[in-house]
């Protein structure tokens, strides 16, 4: 057995226009703000390859602790690419799916932050009733409701 395993997944990375709006939402599904603050320095551009950078992130954790969200508003370099409205089929598209109790209650939360529903909720077998949703930005996120656990 080697010893340079896999340890975990830290976090998922989404780049925002807007902290306040991305953390207000990631909050009403129900995620914590666990830390803000400026990334900048010679060493954080050596890690990106973008140089000369400037970049407040805010971390957003799960309630049991396990899995984070960073979210990034870039000063320095400008943003050059914009795929934020790209078809959920568009290649490197990346969605972060949450396991909720109430789909429909959630849903009815977010969409006062401005989501909107991208198909309809539908249900997997008797396993989940799931949907895609776009909330500020239009960034993409999956719902998933367990059945038989309420």
């Amino acid at each position: 057995m080697e010893n340079n395993q896999l340890l975990r997944m830290d976090n998922v990375g989404i780049v925002v226009e807007s902290l306040d709006d991305a953390i207000a939402f990631f909050e009403e599904i129900g995620l914590q703000l666990e830390g803000q603050g400026m990334i900048e320095g010679e060493w954080a551009g050596r890690v990106t390859g973008l140089g000369d950078q400037q970049v407040e992130i805010a971390m957003m954790v799960t309630p049991d602790g396990h899995s984070r969200i960073e979210l990034s508003r870039f000063l320095k370099p400008t943003v050059i690419a914009d795929h934020r409205t790209a078809p959920v089929n568009a290649l490197g598209y990346l969605r972060v799916m949450f396991t909720v109790s109430d789909i429909d209650e959630m849903i009815a939360r977010l969409t006062t932050h401005g989501a909107q529903l991208v198909g309809e909720v539908v249900q997997y077998e008797n396993a989940y009733r799931l949907c895609y949703i776009r909330g500020p930005e239009g960034i993409l996120i999956g719902l998933a409701e367990p059945l038989g656990n309420k």
